[in-house]
């Protein structure tokens, strides 16, 4: 394996979820098709080094999503900046948990969550880690 190519994220709101990736945590739309058969949007967007694929469905099923649920815990943004990025979300209303360290790296992190309640976190970023 050479790594992850994508992340695949099914919304319940496409034009809300969009807005959120796109104009909320600024990742560029690599490619966008509204795919007719399927009555499904499909949004490429740049993460850096991997892709989130997010896709849009009539009607899709709920799924668990707390981080400890089993199955996919969260999916991390790597930052620079933590506190202005927690500045940020915050000031568009965005609920985000407190401040902690990664008793392993010394990095801080923290969760907040997208418009379905997907579990979102930033981790402060350094080379190699």
């Amino acid at each position: 394996m050479r790594g992850v190519h994508h992340i695949a994220i099914i919304c319940s709101d496409y034009d809300r979820s969009r807005h959120f990736y796109v104009e909320v945590l600024g990742l560029g739309v690599l490619h966008e098709a509204y795919r007719a058969e399927r009555q499904s949007w499909k949004c490429d967007l740049d993460a850096g080094n991997a892709r989130i694929e997010l896709f849009s469905f009539p009607t899709p099923p709920p799924r668990p999503s707390r981080p400890e649920a089993c199955g996919l815990r969260h999916l991390a943004f790597a930052t620079e900046d933590i506190e202005a990025d927690i500045g940020r979300l915050t000031s568009l209303g965005i609920a985000v948990d407190e401040l902690r360290t990664d008793p392993f790296t010394g990095r801080r992190f923290t969760f907040f969550a997208d418009p379905d309640g997907l579990p979102l976190e930033l981790y402060e970023h350094s080379e190699g880690a």
